[in-house]
């Protein structure tokens, strides 16, 4: 037993219409997935954020401390070297005396300052890094809140319905949905088509 044109017809319709209609459910979840997605991704850069901003902040607490204990060391330094002066009879106003004790405490500062300057570098390294993730998180969200899941939905089913409108004409012209239409007179929607004029009699 072989199918009718008008079965062919109807069925390719339905598969047409099927065929919509999840093209259309896959367009919404693959939106919302985009969506959800990038939502994670811009929580994960906050917390990558945070923990740049923390390590800025233990850089800035190292340098301090590596400042302190180089400025201890120096004025231990300076201190041995007084020693040293006054052991050899030498006088702590003299010229040799004083050039030498000057010069410890311009190389103690200049350390000082190096160490405090590498450590304001590394702590703006790791603000830097900060402030990308949270503009990365800004953009991810600004994305995310740009994504409709139900336009994106509707944008398919819209193309889907006009190519199933255009099946469905070229059927009807072609009187492959005529058996169809026969079984239907008490159809609802087939009457308001026949009174709009949508099927050929």
């Amino acid at each position: 037993m072989g199918f009718s044109s008008s079965q062919m017809a109807s069925a390719a319709l339905s598969a047409q219409i099927g065929g919509g209609l999840m093209g259309a459910v896959g367009n919404y979840y693959s939106a919302r997935g985009a969506q959800v997605s990038l939502e994670a991704q811009a929580r994960s850069d906050d917390i990558n954020a945070k923990i740049a901003e923390q390590a800025a902040q233990n850089a800035l607490s190292a340098g301090q401390r590596e400042e302190q204990t180089s400025r201890l060391k120096a004025a231990q330094l300076k201190s041995t070297q007084r020693v040293a002066f006054a052991a050899n009879g030498l006088d702590l106003g003299s010229d040799t005396a004083t050039n030498v004790l000057t010069s410890t405490d311009t190389l103690a500062e200049i350390d000082a300052d190096t160490i405090a300057a590498n450590a304001v570098r590394n702590a703006w390294g790791y603000r830097t890094q900060a402030t990308n993730y949270k503009n990365d998180a800004l953009m991810k969200r600004a994305t995310s809140g740009g994504i409709n899941p139900l336009a994106s939905a509707a944008t398919s089913l819209l193309g889907s319905a006009s190519s199933v409108a255009g099946q469905w004409y070229s059927m009807n012209k072609s009187g492959a949905l005529d058996e169809l239409k026969a079984n239907m007179t008490d159809d609802p929607i087939y009457t308001l088509g026949k009174k709009r004029g949508w099927f050929k009699e």
